[in-house]
């Protein structure tokens, strides 16, 4: 594969070098192009324009969402964000008290508040241990379990850390205890081979805006069919229900697709955005994609423990991951971030260590750029 003219496709690299990736992606030239032609023909004819569907835009990104996935595009529905995915999920499931429900040490809070209004009603929440590899997270994990154990929740990737979760291993564990499994996808989709079925998951949100490089504010739910009649819709609206182009007579039947949770007209200039993004990544491939941003996550890990960084990946060399996260001994973290902003380096602190992440628009040049002036700090 040739990068340079992934590289030239995202302005940002003029500015920046941007390794805050599962954060936030800035846009490229070719999501300007779309939207800018969605927009022109918006303008010219409205809703008539031929330059994006509403329809056909949906099926396009549920169906490069479902390959990638490995699952239906019905399973799959266009929301605003993981937060309102885990919403949906934990109001429309039916817990009882002295139910417990297992959440992840230091979750991001889009897998911990949407949890809380259970507490109020005599379902406990536990915390598993993050862990320093896989391994060590799925033996806390195994501590936790008892019998009252209804659901897990957790994060594909941790966020703080850059570590993958064992989801295979862990949706194993909830099938054989039948115990519902819901993933937080935001920091593992589109970077890790993710197969929802042989993982088990029974629920799924994700936004769009990290490695799938989409727009903010979009977001995607995973229902499979066989549980969308247990997840109870939190709102109901115009398009949770059959037929929904037609408005009256009012219906009482749902959808029978995940479609239902979309519920009312969407931001469809950011599915345009997020349609041009996968057209992108799935003309490269996505296998392509993943080995790239561990490539260059490799490469950048490399040079900071070459130069005297700790760096966290060496933990579990064995999972891939595209977030690199490092401190160095003796080193006011404050202090090099600092260093990086004013060389125009974008990093996140995460737990008081620094954490970076490539992505394919990201040239091993500006990684040695970024060693080089970590080096001098």
């Amino acid at each position: 594969m040739e990068w340079q003219s992934v590289y030239d496709l995202y302005p940002v690299n003029r500015e920046f070098i941007w390794l805050n990736n599962c954060g936030i992606v800035p846009a490229g030239s070719h999501i300007i192009q779309a939207v800018t032609r969605f927009l022109n023909g918006y303008a010219e004819k409205g809703i008539f324009t031929e330059t994006a569907s509403y329809v056909q835009v949906r099926r396009k990104i549920q169906s490069v969402l479902a390959n990638l996935l490995k699952c239906r595009p019905e399973e799959l529905a266009l929301i605003h964000h993981t937060s309102e995915g885990m919403n949906f999920i934990s109001h429309g499931l039916d817990l009882h008290p002295q139910d417990e429900i297992i959440l992840l040490e230091n979750e991001y809070p889009s897998n911990v508040y949407p949890w809380h209004h259970w507490k109020q009603k005599g379902v406990k929440l536990r915390t598993a241990p993050a862990g320093s590899t896989p391994a060590d997270f799925m033996n806390g994990l195994a501590d936790q379990i008892n019998s009252r154990i209804r659901l897990i929740a957790l994060s594909a990737v941790h966020w703080c850390t850059g570590m993958p979760l064992p989801l295979n291993e862990i949706g194993a564990l909830c099938h054989d205890k039948g115990i519902i499994f819901v993933v937080d996808g935001a920091q593992g989709v589109g970077m890790q081979h993710l197969d929802v079925k042989r993982a088990n998951i029974s629920y799924m949100a994700f936004s769009s805006w990290k490695w799938l490089m989409g727009p903010l504010g979009m977001g995607v739910l995973y229902v499979p069919l066989e549980n969308l009649e247990r997840l109870k819709p939190v709102f109901f609206s115009t398009e949770s229900v059959v037929q929904d182009e037609e408005y009256l007579p009012y219906k009482d039947q749902l959808k029978p697709t995940a479609d239902r949770f979309t519920i009312s007209t969407a931001n469809f200039n950011d599915w345009v955005y997020f349609q041009a993004a996968l057209e992108l990544l799935e003309k490269i491939g996505f296998d392509t994609v993943m080995e790239r941003i561990f490539e260059l996550s490799a490469y950048l890990a490399k040079g900071l423990a070459q130069i005297g960084y700790q760096v966290l990946t060496e933990q579990f060399s064995d999972y891939p991951t595209g977030i690199v996260v490092c401190a160095k001994p003796d080193a006011d973290p404050l202090k090099i971030m600092a260093h990086l902003k004013k060389n125009k380096i974008v990093a996140a602190l995460r737990l008081n260590r620094i954490r970076l992440a490539p992505h394919i628009f990201i040239s091993k040049q500006q990684l040695d750029r970024v060693i080089d002036v970590m080096a001098r700090f």
